[in-house]
């Protein structure tokens, strides 16, 4: 959520549609209730502090963002403020009053540095103030056998609505031979790969953003000698480290909205796998991505499902399963 506004009147919420304007929310029905609580808890706490809103015409003022995360096992929340400063040193008053005043409903809490005057939310810089290192969750169903825990530190990707997720992933797994070798790219702290591990006998994932990477390592540390031995990690952009899906039985791949990175794409129409799954959250992308895929005539498309990911918007999650011809 945004955080603008004058000293003594902050603001938080969303941006109205193509402005920088906030409209406040302080009893959202679509949050959980305990993000409505922090929410009111950090207003409060500028409030008392003093301290500056951040302001987009001026590129002046203290505090940017706020986002929250709900741990479901513990029913409490991840919180991050994301500041225009270089240390959390102007924010100690601040973060005393949020841990204070939160108690045991707090899970953890951070800072990120953000100075850049562009729209990007988060900075890469995050400092943890109180609390463990990531959020943990686990996805249930089948899936849950494999007893891993999936770490989400605060700067990694993470889909916001978990119960659709595992159903993704149960409905993944659903599609993944018993002892297959598989390849998993853009696998963020490793929802998907570390949840379907009983059901292979090797799993090579790829992923880029350094914050995912730190969740995927510890999820993989927690995990039994035998289960983490299945696993070999490859950091980078998928259109450099594409060739570990070579001789992979089943590859995997949730691509941001932009979808496949050429020269993956490339690559799976050169050397089809035997099935691939396409999670994908941008219907274009998926669509032209499809008509590349299947022109050559390696794979084709064997089913296609939807899943409301995101209610009360016109997306949907659709996750595609080809296989060779």
């Amino acid at each position: 959520m945004a955080i603008r506004g004058r000293v003594g009147s902050p603001k938080i919420g969303l941006f109205e549609p193509a402005t920088h304007r906030v409209v406040t929310i302080p009893n959202c029905r679509v949050h959980h209730p305990l993000i409505n609580r922090v929410a009111a808890v950090v207003r409060r706490a500028l409030v008392e502090t003093g301290l500056t809103c951040y302001s987009d015409k001026a590129g002046l003022g203290l505090v940017r963002y706020l986002q929250v995360v709900i741990e479901r096992s513990s029913q409490t929340a991840q919180v991050v403020i994301v500041a225009n400063s270089a240390t959390p040193n102007p924010l100690s008053a601040l973060f005393r009053l949020i841990r204070e005043r939160l108690g045991d409903d707090l899970h953890s809490l951070w800072f990120n540095s953000q100075r850049d005057s562009s729209n990007q939310v988060l900075g890469t810089d995050f400092e943890r103030w109180f609390g463990p290192p990531s959020v943990v969750e686990r996805f249930g169903g089948a899936a849950a056998a494999s007893g891993a825990a999936i770490h989400y530190p605060p700067g990694a990707f993470g889909q916001s609505n978990l119960e659709i997720a595992g159903q993704i992933i149960e409905h993944i797994r659903a599609s993944i031979p018993a002892g297959a070798c598989v390849a998993e790219f853009y696998a963020g702290v490793g929802a998907i790969g570390l949840s379907i591990l009983d059901r292979v006998r090797e799993i090579r994932v790829n992923e880029l953003n350094p914050q995912s990477l730190a969740g995927l390592e510890l999820g993989i540390a927690g995990l039994e000698p035998s289960e983490r031995a299945k696993v070999s990690v490859f950091a980078g952009p998928a259109d450099t480290e594409y060739g570990m899906a070579a001789n992979a039985d089943v590859v995997i791949a949730d691509p941001p909205r932009k979808g496949l990175d050429p020269a993956l794409l490339d690559h799976l129409r050169a050397h089809p796998p035997r099935r691939f799954v396409y999670v994908s959250c941008g219907l274009a992308s998926l669509l032209a991505d499809t008509e590349r895929l299947t022109d050559g005539g390696g794979l084709r498309l064997a089913t296609l499902g939807a899943f409301n990911l995101m209610p009360f918007t016109e997306h949907v999650e659709t996750v595609a399963v080809f296989e060779d011809v």
